[in-house]
C-alpha cells in the first residue's frame, strides 16, 4: 500500500477543515531526536520550546498522532516513559532532555503524574491493531499501578497526591487532600487495564483490576459526590467536601462512576451557563465561582483544549454524543478566532479565555499561553474534529467504523489509513437524495447511525468502491 499523507476530512465549513490541515503542518516542527546521553527515542513528538518530556502531555499527544496514518509514530512517546521505569515500578512525570535523569521538584518530590497509560493503550491498539504490544507492556503497565498504590494510597482506600501532580496551575484547590481527578484518573486506569485483560484473554488480569475498579469507584461515588453541587468534589485531610467547583469534578464521567442520576446532574451543569456551559465551553472553573476570573489566569477560568476534550470523551460514555458535538463545534470557533483575527498575525493556544475570544491571559506568568501548543491543541483540532465533529469512532481489530451524525451534512473522510487498508467515507446530496459513497481495499463493517432520524444500520462494505442511499435505510 502506499501512503498517500494524511486523512483529508471534509466538512462544509472550510475553516475546520483548515485549521485541521494546518495542525498536520505544525507537527512537523516537533520531533526531536533521542541522543546517548537521554536515552530518549530517536524519532519522538515534543513541545520544541519543553527541555523535558512530559508524561501528560506525552499521553494525551498520542491520541491525536494515531491518526497520522503511520506518518507521525505515536508509540515512542509512551516507550520512552517504559524504558525510565526504576525498579519499584516508579515512572516519574518529567525527564530532562539533556541526560534523561527525572526532574523532581520539592512540590512533587516523587514525581507522579496523571495515571494514562492504559487509556492511551487501549485506544492505539483499536487504531493500529497491535496486539503482541500490549502482551509486551503489561507488566510495565502493572509495576507502575502498584507503585503508585504503594505511594498514594491512603486507609480509606483514596489516593493523595502533591497539587503540582494534578497538571492544573492557579487553580483554586491547595486544600485538596484527597482529589477528585486524580482519584478518577486511577478508575479510568483500573477500568483500561481492566479490559486489556479481556484483549489479551487474561481472565485473572481482567479480574484483578476490574475488583481495584469497582472498590475505588465506590469510594469515590460515596465520599465525593455532593448532593447539592451536583458533582463530585476534592476532600480535604479531614475528608470533608471542598465546595469549589472546578472541571477536576468531570473526570468521573471518563471512568463511568456516576448512575445516570448522578450523570444526568453533572451534565446539566456542562448545559448551564452559570457555571461550566458558558459560550466557550468549558471553563476550568465554573463561572459562579467567586474566585472565578474572565481573564483566564490559569484554572482560575481559563478554557484548555484538553479538559474539553477529557470532558466530551465522558460525554460519549453516557450516550451524549449531541452535546458533545455541539461543545466541540463551539470550542473549536473560539480557536478559529485566535487563528484569524482582524488586522494581527493569528495563532492557537494552551488556553483560551472563557467569554470572549482571544487567548487566555495570566499577567504574572509570561509563558501563559503557550502558542501553538499541539499536545492539548491539536486534541481539539484533529481529534475531535475527527471523532466528534464528523462522528467517525474506528476499531481496527473489530474492524468496524462506526459513523454517529446528528443529522445528514456534507462531510466524510478521504484516505484513512486502517492498517494496510486505505478507506474512504463521504455523504453527499445527489440526485437520488442523500447518497454516502465508501471506497475501501478491503472488507470492514460500517455502522451508519443518524441520530436525529432514529436510522441505524449495520452494513458489511466490500473492497472497491460502493454506495448507499440513506433513503433506502
Amino acid at each position: 500500500m502506499i501512503k498517500k499523507g494524511f486523512p483529508v476530512v471534509h466538512f462544509y465549513d472550510q475553516d475546520f477543515v483548515d485549521l485541521y490541515d494546518r495542525t498536520w503542518a505544525w507537527i512537523q516542527d516537533f520531533w526531536k531526536k533521542g541522543t546517548p546521553e537521554n536515552g530518549l527515542d530517536t524519532r519522538y513528538f515534543n513541545y520544541p520550546e519543553n527541555t523535558t518530556i512530559n508524561q501528560f502531555e506525552a499521553c494525551l499527544s498520542t491520541f491525536f498522532l494515531v491518526y497520522s496514518n503511520g506518518i507521525f509514530p505515536a508509540i515512542p512517546l509512551l516507550d520512552n516513559f517504559y524504558n525510565k521505569q526504576e525498579e519499584n515500578g516508579a515512572i516519574r512525570s518529567e525527564y530532562s532532555e539533556t541526560d534523561g535523569s527525572p526532574v523532581l521538584t520539592p512540590e512533587n518530590p516523587e514525581g507522579v503524574s496523571p495515571p494514562l497509560f492504559s487509556w492511551a493503550e487501549y485506544n492505539l491498539y483499536h487504531k493500529i491493531g497491535n496486539k503482541k504490544r500490549l502482551k509486551e507492556i503489561m507488566p510495565i503497565l502493572e509495576k507502575h499501578f502498584s507503585w503508585i498504590e504503594a505511594t498514594f494510597k491512603q486507609e480509606n482506600g483514596l489516593y493523595s497526591v502533591p497539587f503540582e501532580a494534578l497538571q492544573m496551575p492557579n487553580a483554586p484547590r491547595e486544600e485538596a487532600f484527597y482529589p477528585v481527578d486524580f482519584n478518577s484518573q486511577m478508575a479510568v486506569n483500573a477500568l483500561y487495564m481492566s479490559e486489556i485483560g479481556d484483549i489479551l484473554n487474561d481472565k485473572e488480569l481482567s479480574f484483578r483490576y476490574k475488583r481495584a475498579y469497582f472498590s475505588l469507584k465506590t469510594r469515590i461515588s460515596s465520599q465525593m459526590w455532593d448532593e447539592e453541587t451536583g458533582l463530585y468534589l476534592d476532600l480535604d485531610k479531614n475528608g470533608e467536601k471542598l465546595k469549589v467547583k472546578t472541571i477536576a469534578s468531570f473526570w468521573p464521567l471518563l471512568a463511568e462512576i456516576p448512575n445516570e442520576a448522578r450523570a444526568n446532574a453533572m451534565i446539566d451543569h456542562l448545559r448551564n451557563p452559570e457555571t461550566f456551559g458558558i459560550d466557550n465551553p468549558f471553563p476550568s472553573l465554573a463561572a459562579d465561582e467567586p474566585l472565578f476570573d474572565e481573564m483566564g489566569h490559569g484554572c482560575r477560568g481559563s478554557v484548555y483544549p484538553h479538559f474539553n476534550f477529557i470532558i466530551i470523551k465522558g460525554l460519549e460514555k453516557y450516550a451524549q454524543y449531541e452535546l458533545a458535538r455541539e461543545c466541540a463545534i463551539r470550542h473549536l470557533y473560539f480557536m478559529l478566532d485566535t487563528l484569524h483575527p482582524e488586522k494581527v498575525k493569528g495563532n492557537i493556544y494552551e488556553a483560551y479565555l472563557p467569554l470572549k475570544d482571544g487567548p487566555a491571559q495570566w499577567p504574572e506568568n509570561k509563558n501563559f499561553p503557550r502558542p501553538l501548543f499541539l499536545p492539548f491543541a491539536a486534541l481539539a483540532s484533529i481529534t475531535l474534529i475527527i471523532e466528534n465533529v464528523i462522528g467517525l469512532y474506528i476499531s481496527l481489530p473489530r474492524k468496524t467504523v462506526d459513523w454517529l451524525m446528528p443529522s445528514l451534512e456534507i462531510m466524510g473522510i478521504e484516505d484513512l489509513s486502517l492498517k494496510r487498508n486505505m478507506i474512504t467515507i463521504l455523504s453527499n446530496k445527489s440526485g437520488r437524495g442523500w447518497e454516502i459513497r465508501l471506497e475501501s481495499e478491503k472488507l470492514y463493517y460500517f455502522t451508519i447511525n443518524i441520530l436525529g432520524e432514529h436510522k441505524k444500520k449495520t452494513l458489511p462494505i466490500p473492497s472497491g468502491k460502493c454506495s448507499m442511499l440513506i433513503d433506502k435505510l
